[in-house]
């Protein structure tokens, strides 16, 4: 089990490596505000920092799904589990969009259930430091299928606040293709839809907590 002292720990190993804020978040599965805080408790100065600025700890949860990802048979049921989730009756869906990076290997054995094609899409948030991410642009793999003219089903493992699975739905249209549904293995946010395209998952976690 990791407490908020691993996560700190962590957190400052993934920046003395030189991952980016997003990328920490990504690795971590935290939002990109709990990155940073877990980054400036760590004391890791970043090249883009010059003072610490997230001083109140964030509210947040943390998912650890590596007993799944570490085990490519458990990786697989549970990819199976998503692919039933989000399939419908809809033979025009010829493409699967995984979210890297943990979403590609979902995605890869869910497009292979499915019997589609797979794209992978890198988000903005894994060059974001600071700053407003809307002014950074993630990508589509060219190693991959491209979205033009395609259905597709769009694949992550967490949803946090949101932000990275509406990025990947604008740029889907802004490609030529069409988003038709999005599955993830744990929704911290409990939606039923993301910019009129229905999301799924399998696992809803909720943080409740008495108002004060």
């Amino acid at each position: 089990m990791k407490n908020v002292d691993n996560l700190i720990e962590s957190a400052t190993e993934l920046a003395g490596r030189g991952l980016s804020r997003g990328e920490i978040a990504d690795e971590l599965n935290v939002s990109r505000e709990t990155a940073s805080w877990l980054v400036e408790r760590g004391g890791v100065e970043h090249e883009a920092d010059q003072e610490p600025r997230a001083t109140a700890s964030p509210q947040d949860i943390h998912v650890d799904w590596s007993a799944i990802g570490r085990d490519s048979r458990r990786l697989t049921h549970v990819s199976h589990a998503m692919a039933d989730l989000i399939s419908k009756d809809d033979t025009d869906v010829g493409l699967t969009v995984g979210i890297e990076k943990a979403g590609v290997p979902l995605a890869t054995v869910i497009a292979n259930e499915l019997d589609t094609d797979i794209a992978a899409y890198g988000p903005a948030k894994h060059q974001w430091e600071e700053g407003d991410i809307d002014e950074i642009d993630g990508g589509f793999s060219q190693n991959f299928s491209a979205v033009s003219d395609q259905h597709c089903y769009i694949i992550d493992d967490i949803i946090t606040s949101g932000t990275t699975m509406r990025e990947t739905i604008t740029a889907v249209r802004e490609h030529g293709g069409t988003p038709v549904g999005c599955v993830v293995l744990v929704d911290k946010q409990g939606l039923d839809e993301i910019d009129g395209v229905p999301v799924s998952s399998l696992m809803n976690v909720v943080s409740v907590a008495p108002e004060e």
